[in-house]
């Protein structure tokens, strides 16, 4: 996204970016809130906000500082906004979050709206990632997305299971995306499952197994039919430039 596009908003975007990289606290938070054109919650609502993830039992073992559990409202509250469908705002600003709540965020993230999480910190994202509107990323169990992804329309990433003899008994398995790898509108992918590099997952695709690097995988459960089709091309040759 140029410089040109986002010049209207850069004043605003060069204090979010100032308040959330000293740290947010209530004070702050309300002050990036206003900047974002969010709703600002009540004082006793921020004063003692708890997310939904700190009533889980993964929830007790990292447990969240009070400026992860205020940039994940931050998150969540910038959707129920005007400003959260200004390209030239939004991106540029999720952008800004991811930063300091992933576990690691490359340059040039792209992140549409509705996309949810519940452990930003176990999150990693490559350079020129780009999600599209209704991702959800169960993180539980770690997540790690390379260079040049794309995760289309509703795609859905889960970390954990239960066990059927009791809903108490978790296991955590960690995603894996390779560089330039795609996942299409609706597909899911399942705990332990590594996505390889340049490979594709189709739409509505259910994926409980690896998928090997450059391979085309489909189905529910998907099954791997064909080699991508790259014409010769890998890398940055694939061009894997989400907007322009």
């Amino acid at each position: 996204m140029s410089e040109t596009s986002t010049r209207p908003f850069r004043a605003r975007l060069d204090e979010a970016a100032q308040l959330i990289g000293l740290g947010l606290d209530g004070a702050s938070m309300r002050r990036v809130l206003r900047l974002c054109e969010a709703p600002i919650p009540s004082d006793e609502a921020l004063d003692h906000l708890r997310l939904y993830s700190e009533t889980l039992p993964k929830g007790r073992e990292p447990g969240f500082t009070d400026e992860q559990r205020y940039l994940h409202a931050l998150w969540d509250l910038f959707d129920r906004g005007p400003a959260s469908i200004t390209v030239n705002f939004s991106i540029p600003f999720r952008r800004l979050i991811a930063a300091k709540l992933f576990q690691q965020c490359g340059p040039a993230f792209i992140c549409e709206e509705q996309v949810r999480f519940n452990f930003g910190q176990f999150i990693t994202v490559g350079q020129n990632v780009f999600f599209n509107r209704g991702v959800f990323l169960d993180s539980k169990g770690g997540i790690a997305i390379g260079d040049d992804v794309a995760l289309a329309e509703d795609v859905r990433i889960f970390t954990h299971g239960h066990s059927e003899a009791s809903h108490m008994e978790r296991t955590y398995q960690p995603v894996t995306i390779g560089s330039r790898a795609k996942v299409y509108a609706g597909a899911t992918i399942l705990p332990g499952v590594t996505i390889g590099e340049e490979a594709i997952v189709g739409s509505g695709s259910i994926v409980s197994h690896d998928v090997p690097a450059g391979m085309v995988a489909v189905g529910v459960p998907a099954k791997v039919v064909r080699e991508r089709r790259t014409e010769g091309r890998h890398g940055e040759d694939l061009d894997h430039l989400w907007l322009f």
